[in-house]
């Protein structure tokens, strides 16, 4: 039985519910049992984690009265284009500040900066040494819509906050009742970890509705920046979320499983193994995986069963978060694979 949580109030975006679906031919070439719980389908344009974050934090922009939501990322951010996106569904405009190597020559319009173009989002091109001020960036954002006149509501980088992390506690409640209904045994939840807050939900979702005593651990292949970071980064979120609603669960960093090791050549760079890896996947069980997130989570989680079979127990279940609009600025690059 699940207990009772005290959800704030969402907005009914994601296409939640989301199936836990077997990839058998993976399966038998790793060794172990592996499910994929799909959050790329939450959505088609609307695809991914990061709705489910958004249900809750433009529920509470708009209790505050916003006009304008203001979010940050990279590029190709699969955050950034949600929140424009779904923003636009709510009726909100949307600013985004996006790193790019030359924000006096930023990329192509493709991906998902073509879907933040159609919803009609406004974009600040920063550069590489810029993005560590982006949250001060975010606040001249916002500074300039109130001299306009607006209201701004300003989201962090991925949504991840303890508002935006109620999503991945909702996951959590999705995952043990898709769990309940298999053989009980040792297993993990295991995905990629880019801004921590998909993370937090998940840790704090799992210990509330009791995953760890039924033998499901949760585990984040950290994409960028380190063990350390992310330890830091959830358990302040986690903390915060403790606090805030009085949970009757915390999170301790010892607690953490992140999965160091696999950022390879950096955050949304690419080495030709993990490439090779969204082919295989692709092509073994018809799954799409992305460059920057997923494709070199599952990358990581390959390399660790290779060093170690029993690293994440008898089943493995791996939270598809999504980013698909991110392979198409990719194709040259995944061109030699192919």
């Amino acid at each position: 039985m699940i207990p009772r949580l005290p959800f704030p109030r969402k907005i009914p975006l994601a296409r939640a519910g989301t199936p836990l679906e077997p990839l058998p031919r993976t399966s038998a070439v790793l060794g172990v049992e592996l499910l994929v719980k799909r959050d790329d389908l939450t959505g088609a344009e609307l695809s991914g984690n990061k709705v489910r974050k958004l249900e809750f934090l433009l529920a509470e922009a708009q209790d505050q009265g916003a006009d304008t939501v203001i979010t940050c990322g990279g590029e190709q951010s699969n955050h950034c284009r949600a929140t424009a996106l779904a923003a636009a569904r709510v009726g909100l405009a949307s600013r985004v500040v996006l790193r790019t190597d030359d924000p006096a020559s930023p990329p192509p319009t493709t991906g998902n900066i073509l879907l933040d173009r159609l919803a009609g989002a406004t974009i600040r091109w920063i550069s590489r040494p810029d993005w560590a001020k982006r949250n001060e960036i975010m606040e001249e954002e916002a500074a300039a819509v109130r001299a306009a006149g607006g209201k701004p509501y300003v989201i962090p980088e991925g949504g991840s906050n303890a508002m935006g992390s109620w999503g991945y506690v909702a996951c959590a409640a999705e995952l043990a009742e898709d769990l309940a209904a298999l053989p009980a045994r040792p297993s993990t939840i295991v995905f990629a970890c880019g801004s921590g807050g998909t993370a937090a939900g998940l840790a704090l979702g799992a210990k509330l509705v009791g995953l760890p005593e039924r033998g499901v651990k949760v585990a984040a292949v950290n994409v960028c920046d380190d063990r350390a970071y992310f330890t830091r980064v959830i358990t302040r979120i986690c903390a915060d979320m403790t606090a805030r609603w009085s949970l009757p669960a915390s999170i301790a960093p010892e607690e953490l499983d992140i999965v160091d090791g696999h950022v390879g050549r950096g955050y949304a760079k690419s080495r030709p193994e993990e490439l090779a890896t969204i082919r295989d996947i692709c092509r073994r069980d018809g799954l799409v995986l992305d460059p920057v997130y997923t494709g070199k989570a599952f990358h990581g989680i390959i390399s660790e069963l290779a060093r170690d079979r029993a690293r994440f127990g008898e089943r493995v279940v791996f939270v598809h978060t999504g980013g698909i609009f991110g392979l198409f600025p990719a194709a040259e690059e995944l061109a030699p694979v192919l």
